[in-house]
């Protein structure tokens, strides 16, 4: 048996051991939540019988339509602005020269390594005083201008093909009718890419709707999670569903734009 031979099933095998170590917690998850509580603690990997009594237990104690609206309401907005915004930085940080662009983007750069845990006193303190406090404006606010989400649309602009926008300023096109019909249509696999991004990080918000989110109609899927955990004998196999329920449409979304994505990564342009 050749070396060659050797490193290839050595690899073939690591990437199996990582595949299944990635796959099984999402299928325990999906198992779990089809069992009774004493069932998952006792590590019960077969499907169950208990799946609609779990809904039912759910939907008692969770107002699930208003939950996953607030949710959806939060991460569409959340994601329209932060790709419409960040796009216009990205674009204007690569396409207008100047002598002072370096130094400001260098500064934002700068900021990401600040914790958010530094910020949120701050950031409470001027959502409080423009009275924002308890509204989805407070949760969608300080996401919109993405550092890292304009750098990325900064980075992906190096392909943009400048002969492009030299064409149509030739033909008589003015710089946001550039970026809205040359730009935007030649960068949709960054887009998508983005779009998974900005949408799942702001449906997986967690930390910041708990600061400013207060009563419980406005209250996200995550953080009803967190209330179920919180109970003296928490039911895991509500648990469980309930976190299935939540990971559904960020999976629905990135196996839709799947293509997509992987061509934004690698920055491809057509």
């Amino acid at each position: 048996m050749s070396v060659a031979l050797l490193r290839r099933g050595a690899v073939y095998a690591f990437l199996s051991v990582a595949a299944f170590l990635s796959v099984f917690p999402f299928y325990w998850m999906a198992v779990g939540s089809t069992n009774q509580s004493p069932d998952i603690v006792r590590g019960k990997l077969g499907v169950g019988e208990n799946l609609l009594v779990n809904f039912q237990h759910l939907m008692t104690q969770v107002d699930l339509p208003r939950v996953f609206g607030n949710s959806f309401l939060i991460a569409v907005i959340s994601t329209f602005l932060t790709l419409a915004v960040s796009s216009f930085a990205g674009y204007g940080f690569e396409m207008f020269r100047s002598r002072i662009r370096e130094r400001i983007f260098q500064l934002l750069l700068l900021l990401l390594s600040i914790p958010f845990a530094a910020l949120m006193v701050p950031l409470f303190v001027m959502i409080s005083r423009a009275q924002l406090n308890n509204t989805f404006t407070a949760v969608v606010l300080p996401g919109i201008a993405s550092i890292f989400i304009v750098f990325y649309f900064r980075q992906a602009t190096k392909a943009f093909p400048r002969e492009l926008r030299d064409a149509a300023r030739v033909d008589g096109l003015k710089e946001w009718q550039i970026f809205l019909f040359v730009y935007l249509p030649t960068m949709r696999s960054t887009y998508a890419a983005a779009t998974i991004i900005v949408f799942m990080n702001a449906w997986n918000n967690y930390l910041w709707p708990l600061i400013v989110l207060q009563t419980p109609e406005n209250k996200t899927i995550t953080l009803v999670i967190s209330t179920l955990t919180a109970a003296y004998t928490p039911d895991y196999g509500v648990i469980l569903l309930a976190t299935v329920l939540a990971t559904a449409p960020t999976l629905v979304i990135f196996f839709v734009l799947q293509r997509q994505f992987v061509q934004g990564m690698l920055g491809a342009v057509k």
